[in-house]
């Protein structure tokens, strides 16, 4: 019969296993990237996402399963950093909840657990692409829950489990064309499939897989690669349903004594209206967001249950947009009285963090490229602001996702707006009216975003063949708007042609914010190009600080 049970220290051990694992092949999978910036780090957010729901894991030690994994899903919540450790957290928050009230589980139940905890993951994104790490933990579910109908033993359902989640992983480049352009899979795939390997291991009582050092050790696999965010596959035309949609239905006697509130049919009703969809109730509340094209629809349906308070509704399609460590949270003290507003950003380089202080941040919240703020990081400096309304911009579309969970989490009223890069925050932050409402400024912020150019001039970490354009390891890349569009050896020349290609008979004012490899001369070619050739336009500059971009250009 083998292994027909499994308690809380048991799993408990399992997601040191798994966190440990992940941890030793973190740099690894941050060192391949489909796109060779020298800022992969699907590793180091899964790692940090994992690490922290081991954590919690650990703190709580106790032999109730279900009580173990609501541990590990806490510390998840808190710890996610960037999509791919989101989307990690809500894996395991859907898992945890499909056995909250187990002592110990079963094969069947634990496969059961792992499924529901896909269907949790593909709620949270909106647009889910297949081909990703939400592909790679369907796939593997599936086939333990089939397994698990036959086979009693749980040692011998995590096999199957692991043995379809590599399959899957294998399979990634088939779905997502980027993936197969490389030649490579998808990175966020191959990180879950890590903690998966880690908990196997510990459940047969063997050492942990060898660490994968080298290139050439994951090539052997079939690579793991760092796959593009979710969220930026999507247009913003195709978004399906267009408004963001939160309230909470405050129960009421009366109504519930006709129609009984089930979370299950309640979430069932509203499902058939958007997606996205998160309902979390108790005995007095019930919180609800979603993206639905008729939010009306949803309140009516709300309001069979109770009162509807804390509503807010967004319109996605107007914020235009698509959808990388320590927090520099000013120390002053709060003051007794909520402000009407605060904003958190985050910035890149200490420079970059003076810049939108002096344009009137509240908190700045020092990550982006290398290192995401985590959703405890967003959720202290909302916090901070101690105001009756808090904007978020993320400023980096791998951050995106962690913010909107700070935002459902948060006990304050939150608005995230959804900038993914430096300019696009700075153009937000600068149309943001301390003396509007909530409404006027989330739209004047998103439209001011929408309307900025970004180029980016950073370094390749390696050989590699793009949308056509031969990539050699150590040269400077120039991207536009995320998209690589010249590459050269020399600094200098990489800026002009990026700068050309940006820059149109539209073109009113060019912001150069320089990084800590940018020397002085360097900066001062770039300002003299664009002052010989764009006599018309403005040049401003300044010293960001930031590191691996040295030149990061705003274009308006």
């Amino acid at each position: 019969m083998g292994m027909t049970s499994l308690d809380g220290l048991r799993f408990a051990r399992m997601v040191q296993a798994g966190a440990q694992h992940l941890s030793v092949n973190a740099d690894m999978v941050d060192a391949l990237n489909v796109f060779p910036v020298p800022d992969g780090d699907t590793g180091t957010n899964m790692n940090l996402s994992m690490t922290s729901g081991a954590k919690e894991t650990e703190s709580s030690k106790q032999t109730h399963f279900g009580k173990t994994a609501e541990a590990l899903s806490k510390g998840l919540l808190m710890g996610a950093r960037g999509n791919s450790g989101v989307i990690l957290s809500q894996l395991f928050r859907g898992f945890s909840k499909a056995i909250a009230n187990k002592q110990e589980v079963s094969a069947f139940e634990l496969a059961a657990a792992f499924e529901a905890g896909v269907q949790t993951a593909y709620k949270a994104v909106m647009k889910p692409v297949e081909g990703t790490i939400l592909t790679v933990a369907k796939d593997a579910a599936k086939k333990a829950v089939a397994v698990s109908q036959k086979e009693a033993n749980i040692i011998a359902v995590m096999e199957a489990f692991v043995e379809e989640g590599q399959a899957s992983l294998n399979r990634t480049p088939e779905l997502l064309p980027v993936l197969k352009e490389v030649g490579v899979v998808d990175s966020g795939g191959q990180g879950l499939l890590l903690v998966y390997e880690g908990f196997l291991a510990e459940l047969k009582g063997e050492a942990l897989p060898a660490a994968l050092s080298t290139r050439q050790d994951m090539m052997d696999l079939v690579s793991a690669e760092h796959h593009k965010s979710v969220q930026s596959f999507m247009n913003t035309e195709d978004i399906e349903f267009g408004y963001c949609t939160e309230f909470m239905v405050k129960f009421d006697e009366k109504k519930l004594s006709k129609n009984p509130f089930s979370e299950d049919r309640f979430r069932h009703e509203l499902s058939e209206f958007g997606d996205s969809l998160l309902v979390i109730s108790d005995d007095e509340i019930a919180k609800v967001h979603i993206h639905a094209e008729h939010p009306g629809d949803v309140l009516t349906i709300g309001q069979q249950y109770g009162s509807l308070i804390n509503m807010k509704i967004e319109n996605m399609r107007e914020q235009h947009s698509a959808i990388t460590k320590s927090s520099s949270v000013p120390a002053a003290a709060k003051p007794a009285e909520k402000a009407k507003y605060g904003v958190v950003t985050v910035a890149m380089g200490s420079g970059v963090g003076e810049l939108f202080t002096s344009i009137g941040a509240t908190a700045v919240i020092e990550g982006g490229q290398t290192m995401n703020p985590s959703t405890e990081d967003i959720v202290k400096a909302i916090e901070h602001c101690h105001a009756e309304h808090v904007f978020v911009l993320p400023n980096n579309k791998n951050i995106i996702m962690a913010a909107e969970q700070a935002a459902e989490v948060s006990e304050a009223n939150v608005s995230v707006i959804l900038t993914k890069t430096v300019p696009q925050g700075l153009a937000a932050l600068l149309a943001f009216n301390p003396d509007g409402n909530e409404s006027s400024n989330r739209d004047a912020m998103t439209a001011a975003s929408a309307q900025v150019k970004t180029g980016q001039v950073t370094h390749a970490v390696r050989d590699t063949t793009i949308d056509g354009i031969d990539i050699k390891k150590d040269d400077f890349m120039g991207l536009a708007e995320g998209k690589i569009v010249v590459t050269h050896s020399e600094i200098i020349e990489t800026a002009k042609e990026l700068l050309q290609s940006l820059l149109d008979d539209e073109s009113e004012i060019v912001t150069v914010i320089y990084g800590e490899e940018a020397s002085e001369e360097i900066v001062g070619q770039v300002t003299d190009f664009i002052e010989e050739n764009y006599s018309d336009v403005e040049v401003e500059v300044h010293g960001g600080k930031q590191p691996l971009y040295p030149f990061i250009f705003s274009i308006e």
